[in-house]
């Protein structure tokens, strides 16, 4: 049985599903999106992804597809038609199609065009928990608004697809010799006891599930630094992780071929993973 998706306003099996050539996302990757995770078929951290999604539409001076109470229920009703227990809802709005390419924005008589679909994953169970990855470090060269979730997703596409070929897992991408983030995540080191990460600005996304995770890590009194680090910092690190909507806290056990700490996930992840999950079960709506 295929996948029933949610496109501009109708339930359709995937097969069925269309979008205009001229859509904007099509031709100018000129939309933007959420993920969120789906645990027990509870969505997590819907109102985070919700105010993010509307900090991206400002930002790109995009007005919203429909009402946030509208995108729950459409989430849901995924959620139910697909039998979703464990995994995750994308969602997708861009600014329509006028009929034509063009540079130029099209006026606001042209409806914003919204995609939503379910991928069916263990996210609670996911192998990458208890192996840890193995990343390489790339130089960043993406755009400079990076805080905006737009679908412009080809370099770290690329990047991932490099450490692919290396044979390692995933890609930390690096400027002026410092740790901005992964392909699709948000990137840790813990040293002496401290969890250590980026600050937020315009060079990285600013992490839903790096929020909560950096809650509830000073709320069991871990201590918490948001600074730059370094390749080499991090391989001398005690331990270093990632977190994403998609991943929740995955530890990270090797970086350009050199072995962080043990070589194996490290108690700070693995417990900080334990109560993201605990908390969001806890949460899911």
């Amino acid at each position: 049985m295929s996948r029933t998706v949610y496109v501009n306003g109708e339930y359709v099996a995937e097969e069925d599903a269309k979008i205009s050539i001229f859509d904007r996302a099509f031709l100018m990757a000129d939309g933007v999106y959420e993920v969120t995770s789906v645990i027990d078929q509870k969505i997590c951290e819907f109102d985070g992804h919700m105010a993010r999604l509307h900090r991206s539409l400002s930002e790109l001076k995009m007005k919203p597809a429909c009402a946030d109470d509208e995108l729950l229920a459409i989430h849901r009703e995924l959620v139910e038609r697909n039998d979703l227990d464990n995994g995750m809802i994308y969602l997708q709005i861009t600014r329509g199609s006028a009929g034509d390419r063009d540079f130029v924005w099209p006026g606001d008589d042209v409806p914003s065009s919204i995609v939503l679909f379910t991928q069916d994953k263990d996210l609670v169970n996911a192998p990458t928990a208890k192996t840890g990855l193995k990343v390489i470090s790339i130089e960043d060269q993406r755009w400079a608004r990076r805080d905006i979730k737009t679908v412009q997703l080809l370099f770290p596409s690329m990047a991932k697809m490099e450490a692919k070929a290396q044979g390692k897992d995933d890609a930390w991408l690096t400027e002026d010799g410092l740790v901005n983030e992964g392909t699709s995540n948000n990137a840790y080191i813990v040293k002496d006891g401290a969890i250590i990460t980026r600050h937020l600005s315009n060079d990285i996304l600013h992490g839903i599930t790096r929020a909560s995770v950096l809650r509830y890590a000073k709320e069991a009194q871990m201590k918490v630094e948001e600074r730059s680090f370094s390749i080499a910092e991090a391989q001398g690190a005690d331990e270093a992780f990632c977190t994403a909507a998609s991943a929740f806290v995955t530890p990270v056990v090797e970086i350009d071929g050199e072995a962080v700490g043990d070589g194996t996930p490290g108690p700070v992840a693995t417990r900080l993973r334990e109560i993201y999950i605990e908390e969001s079960r806890k949460a899911a709506i």
